[in-house]
């Protein structure tokens, strides 16, 4: 959680900077002269490129930052140790380690980190940095109020099922957190273009230095697919092992039915947003109530519900 907290602020600094450089760009463009300035912004429309098949098309260029860099190594070096106290739970418990809320949180935050640096090799996201590891901390600081000690797995748990669906549930759930971060930052760059004619475009300086809302809206759509497509694998899983565990498929348990509300809340997004009508804000905010559904599930459902799936371990 240290060194979360480390990279959280490190790339804090870094939007702090971009400020910084949206008026310092706005002092050059002003003694230039508008002419001048049309022609400068012309020729260096990219802040860097988002990847190979999609150019980051911001209105002010940014270039690489230290502070991003000491971020990423942060979050790296926070994610390995992450990564070495889960797999030292489960040698401990000698199964896999996500038996119970504490377990779950362990193996959920490091699936969301895990999906934002394997993106980071395709897709230039670091400046979610500050969402990434500043989610992750909050998450963190709330799981260790689920700490338990080691303890056998429940017989309803001992099967290759829990293997196969949880970790799918968590991963959809990584990638999810992405979308959700995505298109929070797609509202506040709508809202900045909308008003950019009046010059009235708020504190928020550093959305100058982002991808448009068109950019983030096509990178998070792509984003809450691929977790849309493994959250139908968990239903389907999930339905089969219901079935081997307790003799039936579906059962209106609590739990079954807010996953299968999240399936819900994703697939309307994903039509809302194939429909043209909407596109923009109104799927932005489909997906946020999506990424809230699900975290919802996971923190109120797991804790405050009784059913089958009451595997919270408190």
């Amino acid at each position: 959680m240290a060194v979360y907290a480390l990279a959280f602020i490190a790339f804090s600094i870094d939007l702090a900077k971009r400020s910084s450089a949206v008026d310092a760009a706005d002092v050059e463009s002003a003694k230039a002269g508008a002419g001048e300035a049309v022609a400068s912004v012309g020729g260096t429309s990219t802040l860097t490129r988002i990847s190979a098949r999609m150019a980051n098309d911001a209105a002010t260029p940014y270039g690489r930052s230290a502070t991003l860099r000491v971020g990423v190594s942060l979050t790296v070096l926070a994610w390995g140790l992450q990564l070495v106290a889960t797999v030292l739970r489960g040698i401990a418990a000698e199964r896999v380690p996500w038996a119970n809320m504490y377990e779950f949180s362990m193996t959920g935050t490091l699936l969301i980190v895990s999906v934002y640096l394997i993106l980071l090799t395709r897709v230039d996201l670091r400046f979610l940095g500050t969402f990434i590891t500043g989610l992750v901390v909050i998450l963190l600081g709330i799981a260790q109020q689920y700490y338990v000690e080691v303890a056998p797995l429940p017989p309803a748990l001992q099967s290759v099922w829990l293997v196969i669906h949880v970790f799918v549930a968590s991963l959809a759930t990584g990638f999810f957190a992405l979308g959700f971060a995505l298109s929070f930052v797609q509202l506040l760059q709508s809202r900045r273009e909308e008003r950019v004619d009046t010059d009235k475009t708020g504190r928020l300086k550093f959305l100058k230095t982002l991808p448009s809302a068109v950019t983030l809206e096509n990178l998070a759509y792509r984003t809450n697919i691929v977790g849309f497509i493994l959250w139908t694998f968990t239903l389907m899983a999930g339905s089969i092992w219901a079935e081997r565990a307790w003799g039936r498929y579906w059962g209106w348990d609590t739990k079954e039915v807010w996953t299968f509300i999240i399936w819900v809340i994703y697939a309307g997004y994903i039509h809302a947003r194939a429909t043209r009508g909407w596109r923009g804000s109104r799927s932005a905010w489909l997906a946020i109530i999506g990424f809230a559904a699900v975290m919802f599930n996971f923190g109120i459902v797991n804790v405050f519900f009784k059913g089958l799936h009451a595997y919270s371990g408190l």
